[in-house]
C-alpha cells in the first residue's frame, strides 16, 4: 500500500495535453505574462522557528501562462465531470496558490532540518542560480533520489505524450487494430511508485527522445520506443507537441531553439514543478516520522500497542464488528464490501441455523467459478427442452437427463484471444524472454502474457492473485498485419479438470490435487461415465424434491500445507499459490466474466442465495470442506468448476488470530501486515490532510496572497 504524501491541489504535473479552449477568448504573448496571483508566506508573522530561513523564499509570481498550462494538464477532467469553465479555472487558481503556499513552507521546513543536520547551508542555497538549481541542491544534488525521480517523472511523461502523437505517423492502413477486450488481473503494467532506472554509476538511465540534436533514441537509455519508429516519425510527433504549445501560447520569446525540448519554458516550468513535488514529499516524510513512531510503538513484549488497540481496543474494529456482525444481513453486506481496506474480522455462528452434515454446518465464504457454457446450438436445444418442461410434455427427470446429454458434448477453449488481438497486445513469446519455466513448455505452448510484470520485478508491481505461467492453450502464429492466428485446443470438462489439476501441481510442486467422481471424496477417482447414465434426479422416496447432489460431477481437494487465513496473501504460501493459479485459470477459461472483477470471487451465504440451485448447493457443500476444496456441477448455463478461496468457521467468532509483533507485521501479505499498512496509511493520510489544511489556512490570506482576477476574467467567461 502506498504511503500518503502531502500532494497539493488538483493540478497534475504529468503532461497530458488533452484539454483545449472553446468559445471566444483571445490570448497572446503579452496576455500570457499577466500576473494572476502572488504568494509569499514570509510576510506572515506565524513562521516561528522557520523565520530564520525566510531569505530562501522569493515571492512566487503566478502568471496566466501557468494557469493555461494547468488547464491543459488537468482541465479536461473537470470539464468532463460537469464543471463549468469558470468553476474549473477558479479551482485551478486556488490549486496553484495552495501548491505555492505548501511548497514554500516545505522548502523552509526541509531547509531548516538539513541545515541543522549540517548537510547544507542557507548561504549556499541562496547563492544557487535559479529555482531549479536551488531545489536540486536542497534535495541533495544531481543524483539524489528526489532529483532523479523528478527528472524521470518529467521525461517519462514527455515520452508518453510523444508516443501518443507518433502513433498517428506509424499506423499503417493495413495494420491490424484490435477492438476486443477481456479483463486483466490487477497491476498489469503498473510501474512501482519509487522506480527510477539508473546506470551502474547511479545516474539516470533514461532520456527524452524527440529525433533532434541530443534527443536521439540511442541517448534515451532504457526508454523503449514504439515498433517502427524512425527519426522522421519522431520529429513529426515532436512538431505536433511544439505546435500544441504554440497554439496555446505556451512558447515564449526565450524559446528560440524549439528543437531543444529541455530548454523550452513550459518544460522547464514542469521540471521545477516536479522538483517542488519532491521537496513536498521529503517534507511529508520528515513530518510523518513522528507519527510513525507512535504507530510503531511497542510494549515490553514487543507488541505494537497502537495497532493492537485499533484492532481490539475499546473502539477497535474487531470490537465493533463483534457487536454488529452477529446478524446475517450486516455480515453479508460486509462480505460484499471486502477489500484491502475493508476487513471482516468477526463472523456469526451458523450452528443453530443450518443442518449438520458429516460433523459440519453451513458456512460463509468465497469461491472462484470457471464456467464452461453451452454453445449457441446447444443452448437452442436446451431452450427447446425447457419449453417441453414448461408445457408439461416432459418430466423433471427427462429434462435433466436430456441436459446431461448436452453437457457431455460441451467443449471449451482458451478465452484469452483478446490479449493477443484486442485493443492491447499483452502476449509475448516466453522462449524469447527471461522466463525459464512455465506450464506447457514441453508441449510447445510458448506464449505468456504481461511480460513487464513477469520479467521486470524491480520496475513493475507483481500481478495480484495471479501466477502468470499458464501458457496459451493452442497454437500461435503472427500474421503480416501484426495480428495473431490462434488455433485454440478444444477441451471437454475432463480435459479441463486435467489442466486444473496439472497446473496447480506445477505451481505447488508435487502431487497436491485429489479428484473424485461424484459429490464426495470417497467416489471413483477415474470413472466419470456413470454421471451421464443417471436418470432419476429426485431424492430417495420423494418424487418431487430435486436432489442437487446428483448434479455434482466431480469433487476434489488441493492439499495445502498452510491453510491459515492470517497467511492468505503471503505469496510464498501454498494457499496463496493455489488461489493465484486457479484465478489464472479463471482468466484463461471462464465465460463468467463478472467473476474476474471480484475481490476474492463470489461471496457465498450459509443460507439461501440468489444463485441457481445447482451452483448454490455445490458451492455451499464445497465450503463445508474448507479452503482448497472444489466441485464441478452442472447447471442451465453449462459446467461450473467451483474452487473455495476462503471459508469462515461455522461456529463464528474471531476470524483471524493476529500476533502484533515486528516479524508478523513486516512479513508482506500476512493479515497483520495488511492491517498495519491500512492503519498506517489511513492515519498518516489524516495527519497529512490536517497538516496541509493547517498550512494553507495559516499562510493563505490577504497578507501573503494577492489575486488579480482581471488577468483571467476572460477565461472565466468561456462558455462550454
Amino acid at each position: 500500500m502506498k504511503s500518503k504524501k502531502l500532494i497539493c491541489g488538483a493540478v497534475a504535473v504529468a503532461i497530458t495535453m488533452t484539454a483545449t479552449f472553446t468559445g471566444c477568448v483571445t490570448i497572446n504573448e503579452k496576455d500570457m505574462k499577466q500576473t494572476i496571483a502572488t504568494v509569499d508566506i514570509t510576510k506572515s508573522a506565524d513562521l516561528g522557528e522557520l523565520d530564520a530561513y525566510k531569505s530562501a523564499i522569493t515571492e512566487d509570481v503566478i502568471v496566466k501562462r501557468q494557469l493555461v498550462a494547468a488547464f491543459i494538464n488537468a482541465g479536461s477532467s473537470y470539464i468532463s465531470a460537469g464543471y463549468s469553465y469558470a468553476d474549473t479555472f477558479n479551482l485551478l487558481v486556488e490549486s496553484l496558490i495552495a501548491n505555492s503556499v505548501v511548497t514554500q513552507y516545505a522548502i523552509l521546513y526541509v531547509l531548516k532540518e538539513k541545515v541543522d543536520a549540517g548537510d547544507i547551508t542557507l548561504a549556499e542555497y541562496n547563492a544557487k542560480d535559479g529555482e531549479a538549481a536551488q531545489l536540486e541542491y536542497l534535495l541533495g544534488g544531481e543524483n539524489s533520489d528526489g532529483v532523479l525521480m523528478a527528472k524521470y517523472s518529467l521525461y517519462s511523461s514527455l515520452n508518453s505524450l510523444l508516443d501518443s502523437y507518433e502513433t498517428d505517423y506509424l499506423t499503417d492502413e493495413d495494420e491490424y487494430v484490435g477492438t476486443d477486450t477481456r479483463s486483466t488481473p490487477a497491476n498489469v503494467d503498473t510501474a512501482k511508485e519509487d522506480y527510477v532506472p539508473l546506470t551502474e554509476a547511479g545516474a539516470l538511465d533514461y532520456g527524452v527522445y524527440t529525433g533532434y540534436g541530443d534527443y536521439l533514441l540511442e541517448g534515451a537509455g532504457v526508454y523503449e520506443a514504439q515498433d517502427g519508429t524512425t527519426k522522421i516519425s519522431r520529429r513529426k510527433a515532436y512538431s505536433t507537441f511544439v505546435s500544441y504549445l504554440k497554439s496555446n501560447y505556451l512558447l515564449t520569446e526565450e524559446d528560440t531553439d524549439t528543437t531543444d525540448i529541455l530548454s523550452l519554458t513550459y518544460v522547464k516550468d514542469e521540471y521545477v514543478s516536479q522538483l517542488q513535488q519532491s521537496v513536498i514529499e521529503e517534507f511529508s516524510d520528515m513530518y510523518n516520522e513522528a507519527q510513525e513512531k507512535i504507530i510503531d510503538g511497542t510494549d515490553e513484549n514487543g507488541v505494537y500497542t497502537f495497532i493492537k488497540d485499533k484492532y481490539d481496543g475499546v473502539d477497535g474494529l474487531y470490537t465493533e464488528q463483534s457487536k454488529t456482525y452477529s446478524t446475517t444481513s450486516t455480515f453479508e453486506t460486509a462480505l460484499n464490501n471486502l477489500s484491502d481496506t475493508s476487513f471482516v474480522l468477526y463472523a456469526p455462528d451458523t450452528t443453530n441455523d443450518t443442518q449438520e452434515i458429516d460433523g459440519t454446518y453451513g458456512t460463509y465464504g468465497f469461491v472462484y467459478n470457471i464456467l464452461l457454457p453451452f454453445s449457441t446450438a446447444q443452448q437452442t436445444q436446451l431452450n427447446s427442452i425447457q419449453t417441453g418442461l414448461e408445457n408439461g410434455t416432459i418430466t423433471d427427470n427427462d429434462y435433466y437427463a436430456d441436459r446431461n446429454e448436452l453437457l457431455k458434448s460441451i467443449l471449451t477453449t482458451d478465452q484469452r484471444s483478446a490479449w493477443f488481438n484486442g485493443t492491447t497486445d499483452y502476449s509475448f513469446n516466453a522462449k524469447e524472454s527471461t522466463v525459464e519455466s512455465y506450464y506447457g513448455k514441453d508441449e510447445g505452448r510458448d506464449y505468456l502474457f504481461f511480460e513487464n510484470n513477469l520479467t521486470k520485478p524491480d520496475e513493475y508491481e507483481a500481478l495480484k492473485n495471479y501466477i502468470g505461467l499458464y501458457s496459451y492453450n493452442g497454437s500461435v502464429s503472427k500474421n503480416s498485419d501484426g495480428s495473431y492466428k490462434l488455433i485454440a485446443k478444444k477441451l471437454t470438462i475432463d480435459d479441463l479438470l486435467d489442466e486444473f489439476e496439472s497446473y496447480i501441481e506445477f505451481v505447488l510442486g508435487g502431487d497436491k490435487v485429489e479428484v473424485h467422481a461424484g459429490d464426495t471424496l470417497s467416489g471413483s477417482t477415474t470413472d466419470f461415465t456413470g454421471y451421464y447414465a443417471t436418470s432419476d434426479f429426485t431424492k430417495d422416496g420423494d418424487e418431487k424434491e430435486i436432489d442437487y447432489s446428483k448434479f455434482v460431477y466431480a469433487t476434489g481437494k488441493v492439499s495445502l500445507e498452510n491453510t491459515d487465513k492470517d497467511d492468505m496473501y503471503v505469496t510464498t504460501s501454498d494457499r496463496y499459490k493455489a488461489m493465484a493459479a486457479v484465478n489464472e485459470l479463471q482468466f484463461a477459461y471462464t465465460t463468467d466474466t463478472a467473476i474476474l472483477s471480484q475481490y476474492l470471487g463470489y461471496s457465498i451465504s450459509a443460507y439461501e442465495t440468489s444463485y441457481i440451485k445447482e451452483f448454490e448447493y455445490a458451492a455451499q457443500q464445497a465450503l463445508r470442506m474448507g479452503v482448497g476444496a472444489f466441485k464441478v456441477c452442472a447447471g442451465d448455463y453449462g459446467w461450473h468448476l467451483i474452487y473455495v478461496v476462503d471459508a469462515f468457521s461455522f461456529d463464528g467468532g474471531e476470524v483471524y488470530t493476529p500476533v502484533w509483533t515486528k516479524e508478523r507485521i513486516e512479513t508482506e501479505g500476512t493479515f497483520e501486515n495488511k492491517f498495519y499498512e491500512w492503519i498506517k496509511d489511513s492515519t498518516l493520510s489524516n495527519e497529512v490532510s490536517s497538516k496541509r489544511s493547517e498550512i494553507i489556512t495559516s499562510f493563505s490570506n490577504d497578507t501573503t496572497v494577492t489575486k488579480n482576477e482581471k488577468a483571467y476574467k476572460d477565461l472565466l467567461e468561456i462558455e462550454g
